[in-house]
């Protein structure tokens, strides 16, 4: 192969590679604008709503909003929690929902995407949360 087609070839590669990755920074940094609204209208507020419903039912559960996330966590057991995070490690960013719930020593762990943070819904968010929450309120 000639060295002046190869130069060309390897060229285009490495543009074509910092353009993908200069599109992949612009989607996560428009991501994280979305999920910060999204957090704070809608999934801060649903979580305190179920943590007050499940708190008046007799289950002690907490909400904490560390940056970039929420969390639902029982108050007794730290490793009894339901967490949001962006993921923007991925091909899209998504919203990536995370439980975890003890049962004497053994510890149940799930992580799922739940759907891209400018598209998710209040109601695609409680249907989640409330599929997770089953596993803490059984008897």
């Amino acid at each position: 192969m000639e060295t002046s087609e190869l130069r060309k070839r390897v060229n285009q590669t490495v543009e074509r590679a910092r353009r993908q990755a200069a599109e992949r920074r612009a989607q996560s940094d428009e991501a994280g604008r979305a999920f910060e609204t999204f957090l704070s209208a809608t999934a801060v507020p649903l979580f305190r709503q179920i943590a007050n419903v499940l708190r008046s039912d007799g289950y002690q559960f907490s909400v904490f909003t560390p940056s970039g996330s929420v969390r639902l966590m029982s108050d007794r057991a730290a490793e009894d929690f339901i967490e949001l995070t962006l993921d923007t490690a991925g091909e899209t960013p998504q919203v990536m929902g995370h439980a975890s719930h003890s049962r004497g020593r053994r510890v149940r762990e799930s992580e799922r995407a739940i759907g891209a943070p400018g598209e998710l819904t209040e109601e695609a968010l409680l249907s989640y949360l409330l599929k997770e929450l089953e596993a803490f309120v059984e008897r």
